[in-house]
């Protein structure tokens, strides 16, 4: 299955669209306060030509000009009035034969401030024309105070050419500072998480090649960090995958093995049985020996088979009685130890379980066993096995106690670990892995809740089933 995402929507687009995005965002943050600007200095142009043409009028003979050249005039400076404030006199300059009326009046002696952006950008969508009037300070101070009157369109017509040449080469700019952005992106970020990702996947495919094995890069930044430690993991998942199947490979050799040699075993137990039959005395002192070794011996041969199977099925759960199944498990316990060890039954009789009977069976069978086998190796004085129960809001916890030597402080971390080191003598090392695999798949836990020279008490808790 291709997990590849599509070009379109590649780490490499959306470098590139976010890129032009930002680019164009900081444009557009630059073209407000210049679109606004270039009005200001428009009107200070247009402010500057009426103050020229104040003075050639105030210039002129008896202060009168022609009709024509009044017009000329005006029409040169871009107004339609002209008047000049010196002290407390307004004096109108010039004025031509338009009898408009102003519109609105902006003073631009206060400079740049955030009003005039909003002015400006309304200026710049406006498409009727109207007269606005403007106030500044004389620019060669010919005067306290200038007072222009002018039409506005021209203003909205050079705004839209000035906004229009800033949009033209704010594209051209986006475009250029986008493609070096994503060049340099892409060589540093973009190409080297495509090599991360196509390694993950193609070593996805063939874990078990080393040549899938990523190299990492000299690079000492984030990037080159991901390279090394997945260079690590990889190295280490191969590791472990090589183990397994060497594991697996193994397993189904014992499991072979352990089949083949169960049966012979199982024939050598026929005879030993004949054999105990003999009345020779010799033959009655080492038949039972015989038959108590070729019993473990199976009883190994068979658990490792269980354990070399596929995964446990899932408990098929019910509630019982849980001594009636306790009295079970201790016949077979007592036939195992051949009377010599007491059992006690401490369970409730009314105590009910809610489990797999026959997964449960199996948890206790292996306990005794394990208990069995410790008081057998050391031979304590009244050796006795016990099993007590009680029932919590959640469910119910079972102890099985014995008073045998304890377990070693060097076994008691992997007791549960399943071919390590028997925590009991003559323990096959997979009685305790395949209960604590049963008491899991019920979702409980078990522990080794004491143990020392007094003896060793496991105990393990069966939850309830939710409620529905």
């Amino acid at each position: 299955m291709n997990l590849r995402p599509p070009r379109n929507i590649g780490l490499s687009s959306k470098v590139l669209v976010l890129t032009i995005i930002f680019v164009l965002i900081g444009e557009v943050l630059i073209f407000v306060p210049s679109i606004a600007n270039f009005r200001i200095q428009w009107l200070k142009a247009r402010v500057s030509q009426a103050e020229i043409a104040a003075l050639a009028a105030e210039a002129a003979p008896d202060r009168i000009l022609a009709d024509d050249l009044r017009t000329e005039i005006l029409k040169g400076a871009g107004v339609v009035a002209v008047s000049l404030k010196k002290g407390e006199t307004r004096q109108l300059m010039l004025r031509s034969n338009d009898q408009a009326m102003v519109s609105d009046t902006f003073d631009l002696r206060s400079g740049m401030y955030w009003g005039t952006v909003f002015e400006a950008l309304s200026a710049l969508v406006r498409t009727e024309d109207r007269v606005i009037g403007v106030i500044d300070l004389p620019p060669n101070m010919s005067g306290d105070l200038i007072e222009v009157a002018l039409h506005e369109q021209p203003l909205s017509k050079a705004m839209r050419h000035y906004g229009l040449n800033i949009l033209w080469l704010s594209i051209i700019l986006s475009l250029i500072v986008a493609a070096l952005i994503f060049a340099a992106l892409s060589r540093v970020l973009v190409r080297p998480m495509q090599r991360l990702s196509g390694n993950m996947m193609a070593f996805r495919d063939r874990p078990e090649d080393a040549t899938r094995i990523i190299e990492p890069s000299a690079r000492r930044d984030e990037i080159g960090v991901a390279e090394h430690e997945l260079h690590d993991m990889q190295t280490q998942l191969q590791s472990l995958l090589q183990q397994k199947n060497r594991l697996a490979n193994v397993g189904l050799a014992v499991s072979k093995v352990s089949h083949d040699l169960r049966n012979m075993l199982s024939s050598a137990q026929l005879v030993s049985d004949r054999l105990a039959e003999v009345q020779d005395p010799n033959v009655q002192r080492f038949a039972p020996k015989i038959i108590v070794s070729l019993d473990r011996a199976i009883s190994f041969l068979t658990q490792t088979l269980k354990y070399g199977q596929a995964q446990e099925l899932p408990p098929r759960r019910e509630q019982f009685p849980l001594a009636g199944l306790v009295d079970e498990v201790f016949e077979s316990g007592s036939l195992l130890s051949r009377g010599r060890i007491a059992f006690t039954n401490d369970v409730p009789a009314h105590l009910l379980i809610d489990a797999d009977r026959e997964q449960l069976s199996r948890i206790l069978t292996n306990l005794v066993r394990n208990a069995v086998q410790a008081l057998e190796s050391e031979q304590p004085e009244g050796p006795r096995i016990a099993v007590a129960a009680e029932r919590g809001p959640a469910g119910a916890t079972v102890r099985v106690s014995d008073n045998g030597p304890g377990i070693p402080p060097a076994v008691r971390s992997k007791v549960f670990e399943a071919f390590q080191t028997a925590a009991r003598a003559g323990g096959t090392g997979l009685g305790l892995a395949i209960s604590a695999e049963l008491v899991q798949a019920h979702g409980g836990m078990i522990e080794v809740s004491e143990t020392g020279a007094s003896g060793t008490v496991f105990a393990f808790t069966i939850p309830d089933r939710a409620a529905r």
